[in-house]
């Protein structure tokens, strides 16, 4: 079962196989504690552990050796002796089995929870912008891969990333918590979302260098190695008090715009993805541009939302190779409930879960936020997709 439980105070749940969990950063530093204490109580379970192995063995010897018809040959002494081989056997092998999956629970709880405080949980509501978001991985028994989100209220702004780390799973968490970690200082420390995206870049160049020393400490950072082909696409955006919506896209997916007013015809409006021309390439593999084009995407209505995911959503397949139809699952949800944040990422991770039959092939993201804020009589939307000065 997955348990999504982001950024609203009610909790979704989708079934799905075991083997596909999603987790999006439920936990906290004293879960993390907690784990860590239960997993150091072990020294009266070890003293189990050992003696009652011990007294299996010493149960079989003891018949062996005092009981009579462990030393007669006929018929039914053997077949009491193979009786109590048998549950002395199966006793043994029980009791292993136990104390191995005890030891796997112990091991998951506190690797749960660590990677919990690594993508920390969204409040419902952020700065007037109700907030909801998820995240599934690829790998079997993790909780969270290589994919990220972050939203911050700040004194510019809300300020939003989206990112994808080259790989998945339990590989790519040191690049997520490099990457993590310096947004959420440059978020409130930099005026302009360009030189936050310039501080995300350093911050991703050290952490490579470091991993390559650490990988190749003969050799250094060596440009043929894994970590010198290690990127990331990378989404920034700022939503302003008035709605407007400024963005910085590094090879990664534009959003979409969710409606939120009915149409006059009863309908409830298209979803667009705000398209605004061809992206930056990803962090890592090329430096930044000296000047960065801030991209200007319109005005975000009260009512209205934003549909922010990985590419691990979209190029999910089915078995017949066909990629899921993301437009088609967004125009259901907003269809039946526009920009419901909860809603619309339940049903497009129902539809995911559906597509993919629970076997999904990369991590996948997804992060849904609507425009709560009080409407202004003066508002009025913008052309979308102008550039403007960083």
């Amino acid at each position: 079962m997955i348990r999504i439980k982001a950024g609203a105070p009610g909790r979704v749940r989708l079934r799905t196989p075991a083997r596909w969990p999603a987790r999006t950063g439920v936990g906290s530093r004293g879960d993390l504690d907690r784990s860590v204490r239960r997993a150091d109580r072990t020294p009266l379970r070890r003293a189990l552990s050992l003696g009652l192995p011990t007294v299996w063995g010493a149960i079989a010897i003891s018949y062996r050796m005092t009981c009579p018809l462990g030393e007669q040959d006929g018929l039914a002494p053997r077949a009491v002796s193979s009786a109590v081989f048998f549950v002395v056997g199966t006793g043994l092998i029980l009791h292993v089995r136990w104390t191995l999956l005890r030891e796997l629970r112990q091991v998951r709880e506190v690797a749960g929870a660590a990677q919990s405080v690594l993508l920390r949980p969204l409040p419902p509501r952020i700065d007037g912008l109700n907030v909801a978001a998820a995240q599934v991985s690829a790998d079997r028994g993790a909780n969270i891969g290589g994919d990220l989100y972050e939203v911050i209220a700040t004194e510019h702004g809300v300020r939003i990333v989206m990112g994808d780390v080259r790989g998945h799973g339990l590989g790519a968490l040191g690049t997520v918590a490099a990457v993590l970690g310096s947004f959420r200082e440059a978020a409130h420390d930099e005026p302009s979302l360009g030189r936050v995206l310039g501080r995300l870049e350093r911050a991703l160049a050290r952490h490579l260098r470091e991993r390559a020393k650490a990988e190749h400490p003969a050799a250094g950072p060596d440009p043929e190695s894994p970590v010198a082909e290690e990127f990331v696409t990378v989404l920034l955006l700022e939503i302003r008090r008035d709605g407007e919506v400024y963005a910085l896209n590094c090879g990664h997916p534009w959003p979409y715009l969710l409606p939120g007013q009915a149409e006059p015809d009863g309908g409830h409006g298209r979803v667009e993805r705000l398209s605004a021309g061809e992206p930056l390439p990803p962090l890592g593999p090329f430096p930044l541009p000296a000047e960065l084009p801030l991209v200007h995407c319109g005005q975000l209505l009260p009512g209205e939302g934003l549909f922010l995911h990985t590419d691990g959503v979209e190029d999910a397949r089915d078995g017949h190779g066909r990629f899921f139809p993301l437009p088609s699952a967004l125009s259901e949800a907003v269809r039946i409930r526009p920009a419901a944040p909860q809603f619309v990422l339940h049903t497009v991770l129902t539809g995911l879960l559906r597509h993919t039959r629970g076997r999904p092939a990369d991590d996948a993201a997804v992060l849904v936020l609507r425009n709560d804020r009080a409407r202004n009589p003066v508002q009025q939307k913008r052309p979308v997709a102008q550039h403007a000065p960083r």
